[in-house]
């Protein structure tokens, strides 16, 4: 892969540091919001609304300090603007928002300071009941990789055209059927648990750091688990952020999924650098950077073991209010048993070599909100996992819309979010366990040499009490499809709907129902073998936002 990317990158975001401003005032470490938090969902709701312009989407989680400089922007286009919007629901949202971030936006605004050091022990809680009557997919099959490529699906020629010795191979499997990124927990089939609890903990405005305790029951197999799912350290503030431990990342506009990374998988034991809040560059706009170091498993392979040190950087643009850009790339490199030498290193800088000791995947993403369309968004990511010259080739894609105010109220909303991915996606022949960590894809959910058309329709009848309704169709096998023991793969087409219901239940308490059930035909790309999937969960949290 052409890293002078990742130089370009890198010097960007060290360049920010010394030549930017942050866009709200000087705040304090915090620690970060879960992914799947509804505060998330509530800023898009304000944005949708028009009162937040100076949102980065492409690079998550959000610290809990800039999720207050968002609400803050929000409050005040709503005071200078009181005829702006009309909708019940922005106040509620307001309310809910402003209840879930109390002390990050009374130190924001200065009417508090950072006490030397604070706690909070079971800051917040979630137990989940999960059934699921269900086998998930797996991923693991023979790929043909035509080779040959183009740009853009136009031209030829910029890899050789295959046959290769042997056929690609794809490797992973989806985890819990209906269930996705879902931070590498798995369900099995039959009765499920889980129960986990943060505890947080502050220095001064320099310090932050959280716990986050996991157990896992599941009655079919009788196995219990407990394991720490998140646990980190944070140091420093506005423009540059160290966080040493183990936590979840999102580096792309997707919703449901991107090519980088995702919480699909595990999360990673790792060292990042970050802008917690956007960086003002008077040549080019607000910026916000992502560098993230961590390792995958350890794999034996017929070449030997095998285990790659993971980067992932981004860095995300705002030139004007309404439009995003974002580059990004993840990179398995080093390791036993490859050539580490600094003549390999050297080689895989400055372009992808069969003797080089690493496999990058790279890209290009944008996002369009359109105000005339009552703040409707459009946005794209562009990938390759390869590259000749400066031309990224073995191209995937994410792209879909969002229609925030399906109906003027804002009470209704739409997503549509199209995924393709290459037939050599996620996979190496140096690391031939490809782009996967604890065997589930640490890109999107689906894997690579598939693809997916999704749909999300919700209702809001409150900030905290809404109703979503999904449905998504996967294929795999139209893409690079060989015979196995004689026999030709047959396409998999998967379709799948779910509702989801989450309501509150007292002040600091919510509660989430779940369904989903899927058809899915010529299961692992075998003829006939067909099945149907369920899906049921009830979720109770406490202050999980």
């Amino acid at each position: 892969m052409n890293n002078r990317f990742l130089l370009t990158v890198a010097a960007l975001c060290f360049m920010s540091i010394g030549l930017s401003t942050p866009v709200g005032a000087w705040t304090v470490a915090s620690n970060n919001i879960p992914l799947d938090s509804q505060v998330y969902e509530w800023l898009d709701k304000l944005a949708g609304y028009g009162l937040i312009k100076s949102d980065v989407k492409g690079i998550r989680p959000f610290t809990r300090t800039e999720a207050a400089r968002l609400l803050l922007e929000a409050e005040e286009n709503r005071s200078a603007n009181p005829d702006l919007v009309v909708s019940s629901l922005v106040s509620h949202l307001l309310r809910e928002t402003r209840r879930a971030l109390a002390r990050e936006v009374a130190i924001y605004k200065g009417e508090n300071t950072a006490s030397g050091f604070d706690y909070k022990l079971f800051s917040s809680a979630r137990a989940r009941f999960v059934f699921v009557d269900g086998v998930p997919l797996s991923y693991d099959r023979p790929v043909h990789d035509p080779g040959n490529d183009g740009v853009f699906g136009i031209g030829q020629g910029l890899r050789p055209k295959n046959p290769y010795p042997s056929p690609t191979q794809q490797h992973g499997y989806e985890g819990t059927p209906l269930l996705e990124n879902n931070e590498g927990v798995i369900f099995r089939r039959g009765s499920n648990g889980e129960l986990r609890f943060t505890n947080e903990f502050y220095a001064g405005r320099w310090a932050a750091a959280l716990v986050e305790p996991m157990m896992l029951y599941a009655e079919g197999d009788r196995i219990y688990q407990a394991r720490i799912n998140k646990g980190y350290l944070k140091l420093g503030s506005d423009s540059v952020e160290l966080e040493v431990g183990r936590d979840a990342n999102w580096l792309g506009l997707g919703y449901r999924g991107n090519i980088t990374l995702t919480n699909n998988a595990r999360n990673f034991d790792q060292i990042k650098l970050s802008s917690p809040e956007p960086i003002q560059l008077p040549w080019l706009g607000a910026l916000k950077y992502s560098l993230i170091f961590a390792r995958l498993d350890e794999v034996a392979s017929s070449r030997g073991i095998r285990q790659p040190y993971f980067l992932a950087s981004k860095v995300s643009v705002k030139p004007a209010d309404f439009v995003e850009v974002g580059l990004n790339l993840g990179r398995q490199v080093g390791g036993p048993g490859v050539d580490n030498s600094f003549g390999s290193l050297l080689r895989g800088f400055v372009g992808g070599t069969n003797n080089d000791n690493s496999n990058s995947l790279a890209g290009l993403e944008l996002r369009f909100r359109v105000p005339c369309l009552r703040n409707s968004e459009v946005y794209g990511e562009f990938s390759g996992e390869d590259a000749a010259s400066f031309w990224p080739i073995v191209e995937s894609y994410v792209a879909g819309f969002y229609i925030p105010r399906l109906t003027a109220d804002g009470k209704n909303d739409l997503r549509f979010e199209y995924f393709f991915g290459n037939a050599a996606l996620y996979t190496n022949g140096t690391f031939t366990q490809g782009y996967i960590y604890h065997d589930q894809p640490i890109g999107h959910s689906q894997g690579g040499a598939a693809q997916e058309f999704f749909f999300r329709y919700s209702h809001w009848f409150t900030a905290r009490n809404n109703l979503a309704l999904e449905y998504w169709h996967g294929e795999r096998g139209n893409l690079g499809r060989v015979p196995v023991n004689g026999v030709m793969q047959t396409v998999e087409r998967k379709d799948s709907a779910r509702a989801t219901w989450t309501f509150p239940l007292a002040r600091d308490f919510d509660c989430g129902l779940r369904y989903g059930v899927e058809r899915v035909r010529n299961k692992d790309l075998v003829g006939g073998q067909d099945r149907t999937n369920q899906l049921v969960s009830l979720q109770l949290s406490y202050k999980y936002r």
